[in-house]
């Protein structure tokens, strides 16, 4: 079983990662939705064994990162990590440095991280985005999850696993805040590929067919299977499909 290290970024992010026997040129930034728990060991070993360096991320303020959650734009985390990868990766474990000096960088983000993912995409130095069922736009009321429900979920399940202070959730709700859909026009849809489903009652389809539409993202729009996150990417036809893309 591949071994996975941990590292930090900038003092405060916390983050898994492994590297393939391989080779280290092709490196994939993995984000989570949000409540989630950070268990993605799974996912990052399949992804290894096709070849990618993986960087698992908790956001600034969630889980073993320190700061406070959604102080600022969570995309900065992903810029950050991106700003320190020429000083290599440092073991917590034994203080062993990896060196990463990839050619291509992929965020692969689900839900609450593919806002970051999608945000992230305006960098230059970020090649291509996966996105499934990604947030695009904050100001569209979830039926099944609206903010005040989700909010004091967060709070009543997770405690201590996210530290927002008082108002920092409710920025969300607001759309101009950690917000795609007011990005849209400086997001280039070329290094991106959605997959979402017809019947996602939590993050509606509304909103994510006019953001393809107007940033001419790739989207693939299923049928059927909810709200889904990035293990949606072990399934065969789904990885073939993003293969293909993340090859073009």
């Amino acid at each position: 079983m591949a071994h996975l290290h941990r590292t930090r970024f900038k003092g405060d992010i916390v983050a898994e990662f492994g590297i393939p026997d391989n080779g280290n040129n092709k490196l994939i930034i993995l984000l989570d939705g949000m409540p989630a728990l950070p268990n993605k060991g799974r996912l990052i070993r399949f992804l290894m064994k096709h070849g990618y360096s993986v960087i698992h991320p908790r956001y600034r303020g969630s889980w073993e990162s320190e700061g406070k959650f959604l102080e600022i734009s969570p995309e900065q985390d992903v810029l950050d990590i991106i700003d320190e990868l020429p000083n290599g990766l440092k073991s917590a474990w034994d203080g062993e440095v990896f060196r990463v000096k990839p050619n291509e960088i992929t965020i692969i983000c689900s839900s609450f991280g593919g806002s970051a993912g999608l945000l992230a995409s305006r960098d230059s130095r970020v090649n291509k985005v996966i996105a499934f069922s990604p947030v695009v736009d904050w100001g569209a009321e979830s039926p099944e999850e609206p903010h005040e429900q989700f909010a004091k979920f967060v709070k009543e399940g997770f405690g201590q696993g996210y530290r927002i202070p008082k108002g920092n959730l409710e920025k969300l709700k607001v759309g101009e805040f950690y917000n795609p859909f007011g990005h849209m026009q400086e997001i280039p849809g070329n290094k991106i590929f959605i997959i979402h489903a017809d019947d996602d009652k939590i993050v509606i389809p509304g909103p994510i067919l006019e953001f393809a539409e107007v940033t001419k993202s790739k989207l693939l729009m299923l049928k059927r299977g909810g709200h889904f996150g990035t293990g949606k990417l072990r399934e065969w036809r789904i990885w073939w499909k993003v293969k293909r893309f993340l090859n073009t």
